[in-house]
């Protein structure tokens, strides 16, 4: 028995059954959910992609014809008009001023109508405070539609009152066929009309989608971001493609150089174009929210599947352990009775599971009671300076309005030189207790250093957050304090955006505190 115990290996690292098994397992296991979510990023990411794709150039070809049919619509509205009057060409002022306004407030499609005859001179308008009959026009464009005595459409120009403007017009004929002027109708693409009712909401969605409008030289007619209206964008690839005529959907980089999933379609009746954008970021981030959701239903499968190997594994070698122990004491030359070997078989787990149990128990308890006292200020048991600069950092990065009412503790150094600093820690424990008895459950209240405090009330107004302050300052003021006078405090309130606008990556919650 000796010799067979100076036999065995040394100095070799030996693994156990139960060591080895779960291993195994545990590689086995990892190896599949990456697989798994691998494979799973990877078609999802083409599939958000495709799909995304798709439904912007589904969007954006839905919304060029039916800009496309406006236009349409818009021309057969002059056509008829100007086939009525050169039908009725010996028509009088006054019916022709009537005429037009039918035509202006039947159809809402034209801010403006005008009749300009042949010798460049306004015969009726409408709405009349715009010019009077018999004026000579004055606009290029107007007399580019005089002189082209055909079915006109401008590019869109701006006028001395800064309005970006669209002429349309459909030429005047008498009954021997000679050409007499033009009837003409205006849209301001900035005011009221039935092409800005349509398209001029230009929002930027929850999805970060959004869309623009370009004319036939890639100016910017309609965007999300009202100072872009008239810059030129003709050096975008997309724009470029679709003033060619061309549609489709493409994966491409703004002039800006963020990049888009775009889907864009021509509106040929008058050569603009329609482009739909959705930027790739927002498609990665839904992205990693599906990851996300796949690693959080595929965890406790996991788990279990592990803990059911570990058992299995220990349930296994727990004879061999017995017996392992055996032949180790009678290699030494201990006489020891053999053992009932059957009742060794849950011993190890039984031991193990208690174990990691009891840990488990112990190591989460500290971990909470670690980020509890992270999180809180030890003191008023409200959120401490950190965790409020966390948060205004999430808050702000996200765009998440929210207002900041900012209170400080009047005179608090007098209380604390009167009372003793025990008696100012009592004041500031009251005024954190009615703090939180003044604000809503989903409000946060924040000790931000010596006798300042924050309270952060997301998605409220400028109004919600002074009626929060006033209910804060009324209920410190009206409440019994440790001391033998009243506590009073002064409040200050900022809200976010509005009164925070930070620029890109700036630091949130520093550059808010200054505000």
């Amino acid at each position: 028995m000796s010799k067979l115990h100076n036999d065995l290996p040394t100095g070799k690292k030996q693994i156990s059954l139960a060591t080895l098994l779960t291993g195994l397992v545990s590689v086995s296991v990892l190896l599949t959910l990456t697989i798994l979510l691998i494979a799973s990023y990877q078609s999802n990411k083409q599939s958000l992609f495709t799909t995304t794709l798709a439904l912007n150039y589904s969007t954006a070809e839905k919304m060029s014809q039916t800009m496309d049919s406006l236009f349409k619509s818009m021309r057969s509205s002059l056509q008829y008009t100007a086939a009525y009057l050169s039908e009725n060409c010996h028509m009088s002022e006054t019916e022709v001023q009537k005429q037009l306004d039918l035509l202006r407030h039947n159809s809402s499609y034209f801010n403006s109508i005008m009749v300009v005859d042949q010798d460049g001179m306004f015969r009726s308008i409408a709405p009349a405070s715009i010019a009077a009959a018999g004026q000579p026009i004055a606009s290029p464009v107007t007399r580019e539609a005089l002189d082209s005595q055909k079915s006109y459409i401008s590019k869109p120009f701006t006028s001395p009152t800064g309005r970006l403007i669209v002429l349309m017009s459909e030429p005047l004929y008498d009954e021997n066929g000679d050409y007499r002027g033009f009837v003409g109708g205006t849209l301001y693409l900035g005011d009221n009309n039935v092409l800005n009712m349509i398209f001029g909401k230009n929002d930027i969605d929850e999805s970060g989608s959004y869309f623009y409008v370009v004319d036939t030289t890639g100016q910017l007619l309609f965007h999300p971001i009202p100072g872009r209206l008239g810059e030129d964008v003709g050096a975008n690839s997309v724009v470029q493609k679709v003033l060619r005529g061309q549609s489709g959907h493409e994966l491409v980089v703004n002039t800006l150089g963020v990049p888009l999933l775009a889907g864009y379609s021509p509106v040929t009746e008058v050569g603009w174009g329609v482009i739909v954008n959705s930027p790739i970021s927002v498609v990665y981030e839904q992205l990693h929210r599906l990851i996300r959701s796949i690693v959080l239903y595929t965890l406790a499968p996991f788990v279990l599947l592990l803990a059911a190997a570990i058992w299995l594994a220990r349930k296994l070698a727990g004879p061999f352990v017995s017996l392992a122990d055996l032949v180790n004491r009678l290699g030494r030359g201990v006489r020891t009775p053999i053992p009932d070997l059957t009742g060794h078989w849950n011993r190890e787990a039984d031991l193990l599971a208690r174990a990691v149990a009891s840990t488990f128990q112990d190591l989460q308890k500290q971990t909470d009671q670690l980020t509890h006292a992270a999180m809180t200020d030890a003191l008023t048991g409200l959120t401490n300076r950190r965790t409020l600069e966390a948060i205004l950092q999430q808050w702000t990065s996200e765009q998440c309005p929210f207002c900041l009412v900012l209170l400080d503790i009047d005179r608090f150094k007098t209380i604390n030189d009167s009372y003793g600093h025990q008696t100012g820690d009592e004041v500031l424990k009251h005024v954190a207790r009615m703090v939180g008895q003044s604000v809503r459950n989903v409000d946060i209240c924040c000790r931000f250093g010596g006798e300042e405090f924050v309270v952060l009330l997301p998605h409220s107004s400028l109004t919600d957050a002074g009626i929060c302050a006033e209910r804060i300052r009324t209920t410190i003021e009206q409440s019994k304090a440790p001391i033998d006078r009243p506590v009073t405090v002064s409040l200050g309130i900022s809200c976010f955006p509005s009164h925070a606008p930070l620029p890109r990556h700036a630091p949130a919650a520093q550059g808010l505190l200054r505000c």
